[in-house]
């Protein structure tokens, strides 16, 4: 889709050459002669445009009005999660296929910076449409939109970040949602390849033998029961100086998952292609760097996979070697994201990193603690967790922090091996994470689960593309830090090893 950010003064908006107008409407409505000033104005007088935050009131042919279709759509505030919400309904709305090129007019609210943000996703989401594997389906009917707003050079960086997060959030839902024979490991690294096309990327691949080399044995043992070799994804963006240490992203990558020999139930079973969201995640917030261009160096890991119950599948009670040297039992096949993320963990550390992030559809116990609303956020550093709670919160993309007490460990002890791989159905978010802690304890290390927030189910079945905006936000704002500023903090740190 074309983005386009205009300032547009109500009386331009309403001689603006559009299919459509989309008018947010603030609670207070400033004073004004255009015709959209007494368009709106009439519209409350007469009680037509209900209060509420995305009420709306659609007019055809207004006076004085070029745009033959006005959707007038109540703001509340205008803040970012008002907006989002109100343009999200506008535009699902004026979704027909006479609406090519819409405007949306902001000038009547006070939009900010973060605003505009959320505007512009809330216009793609509402817009998306997934074609790749149905012909039938009717493309995307908005080719061009335009943001009309009172001071374009006051917003203009909210809508550059907008645009880069709709980059990496429709680059995230095209893959999640491709059905798994459309989206093998194999072509998930031609995805990757694909964006090592963009500047500032570059793209490496390993195959089994390569893996096995690396003595990747928790990894391997999970690809084991698949007819579909396993690929390990290197992405490396670099927008810093070499020397600078990078920010790693570590993102699940199970193209399916059938539970392996612990399999799943068949009800809902075809959602398990959506079990590679934290690697659609990853992909996407590159997709989003080419187009954001920060100035930080950011490596991103995908070990990807099938879980397949086949005669070579691993089996509960087998014990496997990871890449750190620890072994592992596994008591249940279908706790198998965490053995393919430990050993990119132990990958990551070679990378000297300032920060490592692992991004994984892991826990139906994370869905049952908290919703489809919020990622669960598990870290040991107090910094790098607020960090990424604030650019949760900055974005809209929330994540809430859990805890990671050491008693939570003792479900993870075995007679067998220096780990098992699942503990007891209590607590089971944070004893996978606790699994992958023990990975993970040198590094400046966060896990975010998003088992609950990668997709939607029901009759909107469909990838959300997140935690592509919080991920991005993460890393403007890591860009935004004073180099200084974080190279003390990491002499710091370092000294503070050494005593």
């Amino acid at each position: 889709m074309n983005f386009d950010l205009k300032t547009l003064s109500p009386a331009q908006a309403a001689e603006f050459p559009a299919d459509a107008l989309l008018v947010l409407v603030p609670d207070a409505l400033p004073k004004g002669q255009s015709p959209l000033h007494a368009l709106v104005a009439r519209a409350l007088k007469d009680d037509d445009l209900e209060g509420g935050v995305s009420k709306s009131l659609a007019c055809y042919r207004p006076e004085g009005i070029k745009a033959p279709r006005v959707l007038l759509v109540r703001a509340g505030t205008a803040d970012a999660a008002a907006l989002r919400k109100a343009v999200g309904a506008g535009v699902a709305q004026l979704k027909a296929p006479g609406v090519t090129r819409l405007a949306v007019v902001l000038s009547l609210v006070a939009v900010d910076a973060d605003g505009l943000r959320a505007a512009v996703q809330a216009c793609a989401d509402a817009s998306y449409v997934y074609t790749t594997t149905k012909p039938s389906a009717k493309p995307r009917a908005l080719a061009k939109v335009t943001f009309g707003v009172s001071d374009a050079g006051a917003v203009r960086s909210g809508f550059q970040a907008g645009k880069a997060v709709v980059a990496g959030v429709e680059f995230a839902k095209e893959w999640a949602n491709r059905p798994a024979n459309h989206a093998t490991p194999s072509r998930l690294a031609d995805a990757a390849r694909q964006l090592g096309r963009l500047p500032g990327i570059k793209t490496e691949v390993l195959g089994p033998r390569e893996v096995e080399a690396l003595g990747m044995g928790s990894f391997m043992a999970v690809a084991q029961g698949s007819a579909e070799p396993l690929r390990f994804i290197v992405l490396r963006y670099q927008g810093a100086g070499k020397a600078d240490a990078p920010v790693v992203l570590v993102g699940k990558g199970i193209t399916f998952d059938t539970g392996g020999i612990s399999l799943k139930p068949a009800a809902e079973m075809d959602e398990m292609k959506f079990d590679m969201g934290g690697a659609a995640s990853v992909l996407g917030t590159f997709a989003a760097l080419a187009e954001a261009k920060p100035a930080l160096n950011v490596v991103g890991l995908i070990p990807s996979c099938e879980n397949m119950p086949d005669g070579r599948a691993i089996k509960p009670g087998d014990v496997v070697k990871s890449m750190s040297g620890q072994t592992i039992e596994i008591l249940n096949t279908d706790a198998e994201g965490r053995l393919i993320l430990c050993d990119a963990l132990t990958y990551a550390a070679r990378f000297k990193p300032r920060a490592v992030v692992d991004i994984a559809t892991l826990t139906g116990a994370c869905v049952i603690a908290l919703g489809a609303v919020r990622s669960g956020l598990f870290s040991a550093r107090d910094e790098l967790a607020q960090a990424l709670a604030e650019a949760g919160e900055q974005s809209g993309d929330l994540c809430w922090r859990l805890p990671l007490d050491d008693d939570y460990a003792e479900g993870l002890k075995s007679n067998f091996a220096d780990v098992a791989n699942v503990a007891g159905r209590a607590g089971g978010a944070i004893t996978a994470a606790k699994f992958l802690q023990r990975f993970a304890t040198e590094l400046p290390w966060a896990h975010l689960d998003i088992a609950g927030t990668a997709w939607r189910g029901g009759a909107a079945k469909g990838a959300t593309g997140r935690p592509v905006p919080l991920l991005l936000q993460y890393l403007l704002n890591e860009a935004a830090r004073p180099a200084g500023q974080a190279k003390a903090k990491a002499r710091a740190k370092a000294r503070s090893a050494s005593r």
